[in-house]
């Protein structure tokens, strides 16, 4: 296979993202797409979507590395938005294994972990090297992996993540609103009680995902006596992290930049 450029995508349960990056690893172009439903189905990318258009615009990449967590309907209609737009173009469909670009994989069946979740293991690795990890992805799950310094995967945790604890309780009880996304309590600023309902859910999920981070955190450091890397990213990490008490580092690209050292492995 030629050495050009590599396409990556993040098919996540929220939303798609996607970058055109060279063989070094630089980035190119980006982009997100959105999901659609179609008659209360499995969410599947939009054909519409601007950025499905500037692909277009692309030269042909050298293959496309491909994690998809999303389901079935979103790798057909993956599988041919590519092919439309780069007939026969060769596609890698990216999966856990025992070991990969530096990071070992200690779960019980190494594939059944999340093809997002070793991604992002791997870029985390490489963006910071030689230190201890924990992290930290707020999406449609919470998901927390710790990473030794030596990139051994130790174990990890998933939880509801912030937007779906929110709906959640707006769905399952009779008088509580369905709340889609984080806000700001202005009446009280610094703390988390809030003077109505709406504000009250908000603060309680977000005040819930940080304890949850928090006491893992403080959990690995205590077990492995060596301060800990908090590394935080996802759609809702910013409502997420206004409430953690811990130091954290935010990096919003880790699955893309795992992608991109996967391709240039192969």
């Amino acid at each position: 296979m030629s050495r050009g450029p590599f396409l990556l995508i993040d098919a996540g349960n929220s939303r798609i993202k996607w970058a055109l990056v060279a063989p070094d690893g630089s980035r190119l172009h980006a982009g997100t797409m959105d999901h659609v439903r179609d008659d209360g189905a499995q969410a599947t990318p939009d054909a519409r979507n601007t950025d499905c258009e500037a692909w277009t615009t692309l030269p042909r990449p050298a293959g496309a590395w491909i994690s998809n967590v999303a389901g079935a309907a979103v790798a057909e209609r993956l599988d041919a938005l590519v092919e439309a737009h780069w007939p026969g173009l060769a596609r890698h469909v990216v999966r856990a294994c025992t070991q990969q670009c530096g990071v070992t994989n200690s779960y019980a069946t190494p594939d059944a972990l999340g093809s997002d979740r070793w991604a992002g293991m791997i870029g985390a690795h490489a963006a910071y090297p030689g230190e201890p990890l924990l992290i930290a992805t707020f999406g449609t799950a919470t998901t927390l992996e710790a990473l030794r310094a030596d990139g051994t995967f130790v174990g990890g945790m998933i939880a509801p993540g912030f937007t779906l604890m929110m709906r959640s309780l707006g769905e399952h009880t009779a008088q509580l609103p369905v709340v889609a996304g984080g806000m700001a309590n202005a009446s009280h600023p610094g703390i988390a009680f809030a003077t109505d309902t709406r504000s009250s859910i908000s603060a309680g999920c977000a005040l819930a995902q940080a304890a949850l981070v928090e006491r893992a955190l403080a959990d690995l450091q205590d077990a492995w006596r060596i301060p800990v890397r908090l590394v935080v990213s996802g759609g809702a990490a910013a409502e997420v992290t206004a409430a953690l008490k811990v130091p954290h580092t935010r990096h919003d690209a880790l699955v893309l930049s795992g992608l991109a050292l996967i391709a240039a492995q192969c």
